[in-house]
């Protein structure tokens, strides 16, 4: 009975293998059509046409402000000082870093405000560039979440669950829709060097219980962009071919034998590794950009590890075919200090995101091209603290945050969501985590519902067991 369901369920590759033409078939689909070789996911093609083919996350570690940013409240400058009305509050929780406060001084940003581009939307002066591009850009300023604290609030962002061991996003697209390079993986992860912050987790871009091969990859700063791919002395690319090819006939020799798939799994790892040893130094090496690359992305962007650095190396990933990049930058939690930590932040992410957008619409890639940016909750519209005439802390605030996208099917220059004079409760049209998922895998032309993995005893998906498309936002 166990060997009768196990035949029943062989993945496409494991087909490959256990035929008489075994991988001679997949040599010669490669020859006669590359792309759909490499494209090899579980759905084969979308559901439907897709808007986007591949996604740039630019993820903010830490929770950025809304309200130093783009959530603009004047009547909070009004009430500055003020203790929070328990009629916006609403009996609602707090974390235990102010529940503790005698009071909840209100405090609007320090910061001037301005209207920009043809739709007229309101961006911190902290953010110069990316006002210059609002017309690009499709805000949602009514994003909720259920996670209060950090860890839970990235995990059920990246992966649809507060708790740990649930795909990520990126591996949910390469499972569903594979490859569309052989030499590069389909999922990239790039992470800001030398910053601190909240903890980042590998398990953020883990594969959880999908194949192994469908975790994302994560590319650091220096010499060896991939840990444990060079050479060792002594062995070149030929010998490391030969290796490669006698290591496959042992494997699926031992597969026969043993009849499990992640063995397989391996096999294809280590192949892509093999690719890799060329297609990483050529990709991660930027000399041939132009100066005046450099000058748009900002002079951050010559140091291997910057935010800005990693801007540019994600257009260059995606320029090669990698579906899913995604950038995480820490030390958005500003509890104290506000005022000056986040003018750093923004100075080391501004130039950079905004460069990301028109680098990409000036080389025909926007429009296919779905990028992110945003962190996993919101900050609170009162102190945490004390409050002071140029200093002021805020906790995390679940309620409500905003996010901007651009390219790749949702609406330019357009704002979704209200939230209420306090930037407190959701005044109108509310996104919550699992309606903006279904959004971007609609956008790549998935339905949420359907991309399904089975595990334990039951269907599993990102979208675990809600959500709904924000059809507003769709182009």
């Amino acid at each position: 009975m166990y060997c009768h369901n196990f035949e029943k369920n062989y993945s496409r590759r494991q087909f490959l293998s256990q035929t008489s033409l075994g991988l001679g078939a997949a040599a010669l689909a490669a020859i006669i059509n590359p792309q759909s070789t490499f494209a090899d996911g579980l759905l084969g093609q979308p559901h439907f046409s897709p808007k986007a083919k591949r996604v740039i996350y630019l993820f903010q570690s830490g929770a950025p402000s809304q309200l130093e940013t783009f959530d603009y409240k004047p009547k909070l400058r009004q009430l500055r000082g003020q203790d929070l009305p328990e009629s916006i509050r609403k009996g609602q929780r707090l974390t235990g870093m102010t529940s503790g406060q005698a009071t909840f001084p209100l405090t609007g940003s320090i910061f001037g405000f301005a209207q920009h581009g043809q739709s007229r939307t309101w961006v911190s002066e902290l953010l110069p560039h990316t006002a210059e591009i609002v017309d690009k850009l499709c805000f949602i300023k009514s994003m909720h979440t259920e996670a209060i604290n950090h860890d839970p609030a990235s995990t059920f962002l990246q992966t649809g669950s507060q708790l740990p061991g649930r795909p990520s996003i990126g591996a949910w697209l390469s499972y569903g829709l594979g490859s569309t390079n052989e030499n590069l993986p389909t999922f990239v992860v790039l992470v800001t060097k030398n910053k601190t912050g909240q903890p980042l987790y590998t398990r953020l871009w883990g594969n959880g219980f999908l194949p192994s091969q469908h975790q994302g990859v994560q590319f650091r700063a220096g010499k060896n962009p991939v840990l444990y791919l060079s050479n060792p002395n002594g062995i070149n690319n030929e010998t490391r071919g030969h290796q490669m090819k006698y290591l496959r006939q042992l494997q699926e020799i031992q597969y026969q034998n043993v009849g499990d798939s992640e063995i397989l799994e391996r096999m294809t790892q280590y192949e892509m590794a093999f690719h890799m040893q060329t297609s990483v130094p050529e990709v991660t090496d930027v000399s041939d950009e132009p100066e005046s690359t450099f000058e748009h992305y900002g002079p951050d962007s010559r140091e291997p590890g910057t935010y800005a650095a990693n801007c540019l190396l994600a257009r260059r990933l995606v320029e090669r075919g990698v579906r899913f990049v995604q950038l995480y930058h820490r030390g958005w939690d500003h509890h104290g200090g506000l005022p000056t930590n986040i003018q750093r932040q923004c100075q080391e992410t501004d130039q950079a995101s905004a460069a990301l957008v028109m680098d990409l619409e000036q080389r025909g890639l926007l429009d296919d091209t779905l990028v992110i940016w945003g962190g996993e909750f919101g900050r609170t519209c009162y102190s945490q603290g004390r409050l002071t005439k140029t200093d002021y802390g805020r906790d995390h605030h679940p309620r409500c945050f905003s996010i901007w996208m651009a390219g790749g099917g949702v609406k330019p220059g357009f704002s979704y969501g209200e939230t209420d004079d306090f930037s407190y409760n959701i005044a109108e049209n509310p996104v919550h985590v699992h309606d903006f998922q279904a959004t971007l895998l609609h956008l790549l032309g998935i339905d949420h519902e359907q991309l399904t993995f089975k595990f334990q005893g039951r269907r599993y998906r990102l979208t675990d067991v809600h959500g709904k498309i924000v059809k507003e936002i769709l182009a």
